[in-house]
């Protein structure tokens, strides 16, 4: 059976899998015999939570989280399951085809779920204009900044690798200047946010639209983790390789 390793950017996110323990070594052991890595923010530090995790044992990696809407169509809380990851650099890695598929399945039936390709940026793309653009050039259907540097660790260990990304800021959302100011790559620092919000009183209404959608996200992720399709597996499928 193999160990599902599993990178989180940010406490929240890791929290939405479920019940955990803190070991020692500060990974956090889930059910199932899984384990995951709060990395914080960005590539570097996700290839370095990647990297803990095999060290610790993980045979199959997993990008987890949320991310921004690329595609105008998809709403907030869409699921994307992708079946290509662009890196920052323009070369590709594919995500393991039958653990894709098994999760997708198992989450299909109950929730809007996509399986298009993901960007990884090597910076937040937070405004409608980027989006578009990035839109434009890649028909990618999400953005992050982590997931990429998880598939190339996967890829140089020759691991399975998956991502599962919800959609909390649309296309059409643009993140407010007061979350842009606050955010770091340990998440966001609220009060920052709070003195944000008191400079520029009109950032609230878009504010309060972002912590809707961010609801609503939360929840769809803690629904794939509920399914238990990312439990360990017999791969006999190809890890990800780079394809450019």
């Amino acid at each position: 059976m193999s160990v599902a390793g599993v990178v989180a950017a940010l406490g929240a996110e890791a929290r939405t899998l479920g019940p955990s323990a803190k070991r020692s070594d500060g990974l956090l052991k889930l059910g199932d015999g899984m384990l995951a890595a709060v990395s914080g923010m960005g590539p570097k530090a996700a290839a370095n939570a990647a990297e803990r995790l095999v060290r610790a044992g993980a045979t199959a990696l997993v990008s987890w989280g949320m991310a921004g809407g690329l595609d105008p169509s998809l709403p907030a809380g869409t699921i994307c399951i992708p079946h290509l990851i662009i890196a920052p650099d323009g070369a590709s890695f594919a995500t393991d085809l039958h653990w894709r598929e098994l999760t997708t399945a198992a989450i299909a039936a109950r929730r809007t779920v996509v399986n298009g390709k993901l960007l990884s940026s090597g910076r937040a793309i937070d405004d409608v204009s980027g989006k578009a653009a990035a839109f434009k050039q890649t028909a990618a259907a999400v953005v992050d900044m982590e997931s990429a540097a998880v598939a190339g660790v996967a890829a140089l260990h020759g691991l399975p690798f998956l991502a599962v990304r919800v959609i909390v800021d649309t296309a059409g959302d643009a993140l407010p200047d007061a979350v842009v100011a606050a955010t770091g790559t340990a998440g966001l620092r609220l009060s920052r946010l709070v003195f944000g919000v008191l400079k520029s009183p009109g950032e609230l209404a878009p504010l309060l639209r972002l912590a809707s959608r961010y609801r609503v996200a939360i929840r769809a992720l803690t629904a794939v983790a509920a399914s238990g399709a990312l439990a360990p597996l017999d791969f006999a499928a190809s890890s990800p390789s780079r394809i450019a």
